[in-house]
């Protein structure tokens, strides 16, 4: 892929060097009854600037729930903890359009073409001037030629290519990305993957990938996180030694294999542990 975009920003924590700095930090809900359900936490994890770290867990453990707290998206009183982004809250980091985001689904607007749709960040944010045009991110995710084409014109993957773009359009510093190819088939998920390693490598902002798929994080990510039931928490980190770019064939020797049965290992003992058999993934009171 040609098209490199520039872009030139301070992705670190001037306290730690950290894009994503969580130190103790959780999260709790209310519920309809008032009491409060203890949904995530502690949970300790420093990301560094244009570092890919895959995060696998149970479902229901607080994955996603991390990935909305670092997108500053729960209400007010929800969060406890440290939490940074980018040496800042959650909160003016969205403020400063350094978080993206992109979500299982695509969610495109089905009355806009794909350029329209790539081009909405700009319009809601207001950015007359951005680093990075859109037609380069769509030349970078592949869709050339199809910048006029509607979402039902589109295939899944050529969709999700797009929901990437527009993820990339504010050139954020930390990209969050919530099981975004769970929902293709997996000939066109290889492919994706394949994409998102490219774009990663163009742009590198610093990521935070969740899938339920150990192939997955092992083929993406510099890291991966693996979390423990509810309330979540980090249960294990393994180091991906893999250089780039990878290709799929990587997939198929003996050293990937090694490395992802490290991590089914450790989501194994973790389910095995007699704290995940204590919780059974029930709804855990925060403790005061």
């Amino acid at each position: 892929m040609s098209a490199e975009p520039s872009i030139e920003k301070d992705r670190r924590s001037p306290a730690t060097g950290a894009a994503v700095s969580a130190e103790e930090s959780g999260c709790v809900y209310p519920t309809v009854s008032g009491a409060s359900v203890h949904a995530l936490g502690p949970f300790t994890l420093d990301v560094m600037p244009a570092e890919f770290v895959a995060i696998i867990g149970p479902s229901g453990c607080g994955k996603s729930t991390f990935l909305r707290s670092v997108a500053d998206l729960h209400g007010p009183g929800y969060t406890r903890g440290k939490l940074s982004v980018c040496g800042v809250t959650p909160e003016e980091a969205r403020r400063g359009r350094r978080v993206g985001f992109m979500f299982q689904q695509p969610a495109l607007l089905p009355w806009r073409t794909v350029i329209d749709n790539v081009r909405l960040p700009l319009q809601v944010a207001g950015v007359k001037d951005p680093p990075v045009q859109p037609e380069e991110l769509i030349e970078l995710v592949g869709l050339t030629g199809f910048e006029d084409a509607l979402p039902r014109e589109c295939s899944g993957g050529m969709r999700q290519r797009a929901a990437m773009a527009r993820s990339l359009m504010l050139t954020p510093s930390v990209l969050l990305l919530d099981e975004p190819f769970a929902s293709v088939d997996e000939i066109t998920r290889d492919r994706l993957n394949l994409a998102l390693q490219d774009i990663w490598t163009a742009t590198r902002p610093a990521v935070l990938y969740v899938t339920h798929s150990l192939t997955e994080a092992v083929f993406l990510a510099d890291r991966v996180v693996v979390m423990s039931a509810r309330p979540g928490r980090v249960a294990a980190t393994v180091d991906v030694p893999f250089e780039r770019p990878r290709s799929l064939d990587l997939r198929a020797t003996i050293d990937f294999l090694e490395v992802t049965n490290r991590v089914r290992d450790s989501v194994r003992q973790e389910a095995e542990s007699p704290e995940s058999a204590a919780t059974g993934g029930r709804l855990e009171p925060w403790e005061t």
